[in-house]
């Protein structure tokens, strides 16, 4: 990569669409709070925890992002597990960020849904005002467990409804299909909250189109196999729903064997809107600059197509018509200077 296409992509105002906050929790700080909380973890050093970073599939990460989430207790650590990722944000000029969290994997320890939220939010509002990034939440439901449980979560959210901008659907894909969680869907939506899903990562095409036709989500979390039904890839796009894709969490977790062979680039020639995303930076080996310029070094991105990413990334968020126009414009002028 050339250091004028690296400066390139530091400098360009991005946003970040797909983004799970517990797995931001690099080794340093994961080792912190657990002493801090005298909480045990299996790893005698974060050396020794970063190697254990390596994992041949999907379950093979879960395993070890619920035992560091495990160490999670006090609001202080979920702000401090968030506002170091924001920290992060403003130094590679993610402008706005839509923040994943997963309530189940902490109400199931005894931690309760205040204590998680609270501590996050805080996080968020110091730094809109400190650092300049604007953020979101969105509340993931755990696809391993059962929609019941979910239906617990969702009124656990409620008097925190205004706090909260979509749900999300995340966890293990395969044997758990999004029909599984239609009602909780559609009582989400009636209080308000926006549907999003992860869909074809792991699972296959049919996943995709019950995420869009029985969820009725207005945005795709990977969606890799979508490409397996050109008829599906037509609907997507005539539908207008933007797929927010994680590149390097693929090759991690052996969905894409080498960025070469990426789907992105098929994704863009055949009029699809992606955007670029970390999903989770601590485990997959880099934040969403790095996949930038990953991806960009493996499938020869011009400028222009990292620009046209990092528009889809601001058009395709939930963001407010002003504040979305307003990032379009410091974007664009951004570009205009430097193409």
């Amino acid at each position: 990569m050339t250091n004028n296409m690296k400066s390139f992509i530091a400098q360009l105002p991005k946003a970040e669409l797909h983004l799970h906050i517990e797995g931001t929790f690099e080794p340093s700080l994961m080792f912190e709070i657990a002493k801090r909380n005298g909480q045990f973890i299996p790893f005698d050093s974060v050396e020794e925890l970063e190697k254990a970073y390596k994992f041949d599939c999907l379950q093979d990460f879960l395993d070890i992002y619920y035992q560091g989430a495990g160490v999670l207790i006090h609001e202080q650590d979920f702000y401090d597990l968030t506002y170091s990722y924001l920290e992060k944000c403003a130094a590679q000029n993610v402008r706005h960020t839509e923040i994943m969290f997963d309530p189940q994997t902490h109400t199931d320890r005894g931690v309760s849904f205040k204590t998680v939220i609270n501590g996050i939010t805080r996080a968020c509002d110091d730094a809109r005002e400190k650092l300049g990034v604007s953020s979101l939440l969105i509340m993931s439901y755990l696809r391993h467990l059962s929609e019941e449980e979910a239906f617990v979560t969702l009124e656990d959210s409620l008097p925190f409804k205004h706090k909260i901008t979509a749900i999300g659907l995340d966890s293990s894909e395969k044997g758990n299909p999004p029909s599984k969680f239609k009602n909780v869907f559609a009582a989400s939506v009636k209080e308000g909250y926006i549907p999003l899903a992860h869909a074809g990562e792991e699972g296959d095409a049919d996943y995709v189109w019950e995420a869009i036709d029985v969820l009725g989500i207005k945005r795709i979390d990977h969606g890799n196999n979508s490409l397996q039904d050109d008829k599906l890839v037509e609907e997507i796009v005539k539908r207008d729903l933007a797929l927010t894709v994680c590149p390097l969490s693929n090759t991690a977790l052996q969905v894409v064997k080498d960025l070469k062979d990426h789907p992105l680039k098929t994704m863009m020639e055949k009029g699809m809107n992606v955007t670029i995303n970390s999903d989770d930076p601590a485990y997959f080996g880099g934040q969403v600059n790095k996949n930038y310029e990953e991806i960009q070094e493996a499938l020869g991105l011009s400028k222009e197509d990292l620009y046209n990413l990092a528009k889809n990334s601001f058009q395709y968020s939930l963001l407010d018509n002003v504040l979305k126009q307003q990032y379009l414009k410091e974007l664009e002028t951004f570009y205009l200077a430097n193409k």
